[in-house]
């Protein structure tokens, strides 16, 4: 069972120039589960050599990294998964490839996918966007709150819930019925990446306290 609690997705635009293993390191002190390495514009030798040294630094706190949409470089860096969006490569392949002892995420856009993944053996399902967001310009129309809860009444997966997610919506997430959320700016942007973890987990034991 994987644990999908505060899931940290890598942006350098987002990081201010600061190092990137270093935003990741402090996050996952301040309570970071599981990480997503992104990277769009590196090269894939550099993709790979980033990969196998943050799976190295992230393996004494058993954090798992997780690879998005490049199934070379998972295999590469012997990463612990792999995860892949509507228009990446599908499922069936992915899963061929790492085999059973990896995880791979989906993510869902809308309610029609997210029903289809009820018929994939993924790990976790991605709920995306939850809310509008800055990070990702061409995104599909947000669930919303109502969305999540109603993928959290049918789906046969965990769930993680990304897109416009910070400390001020974290518990209401939780709430709707994810298993957990997943963050980019809220953590990458942080003066304190430790302190912002830190945060957004406080935030989320907020769940059902009225």
């Amino acid at each position: 069972m994987v644990d999908l609690s505060l899931y940290l997705v890598t942006d350098r635009s987002l990081s201010y120039g600061r190092d990137l293993e270093w935003i990741v390191l402090e996050a996952v002190k301040g309570g970071v589960t599981m990480v997503q390495l992104r990277e769009k514009d590196c090269t894939t030798r550099d993709f790979i050599k980033l990969a196998v040294r943050l799976k190295q630094k992230l393996e004494p706190y058993r954090v798992p990294l997780i690879i998005n949409d490049r199934a070379d470089v998972a295999l590469a860096a012997d990463a612990d998964g792999l995860h892949i969006g509507q228009s990446d490569m599908p499922y069936e392949i992915a899963r061929r490839l790492l085999g059973y002892d990896k995880i791979i995420g989906l993510s869902v856009e809308n309610m029609e996918q997210a029903r289809q993944s009820n018929l994939l053996d993924v790990d976790y399902i991605g709920i995306s966007p939850v809310f509008g967001t800055q990070t990702k310009k061409d995104i599909a129309h947000p669930f919303g709150l109502e969305g999540v809860k109603e993928v959290a009444s049918f789906t046969n997966h965990p769930t993680v819930a990304i897109g416009g997610v910070n400390s001020s919506n974290a518990a209401d997430i939780v709430n709707a019925g994810a298993n957990g959320i997943a963050v980019v700016s809220a953590i990458c942007s942080a003066t304190s990446p430790k302190d912002a973890a830190k945060e957004l987990i406080e935030k989320m034991k907020l769940k059902i306290t009225i």
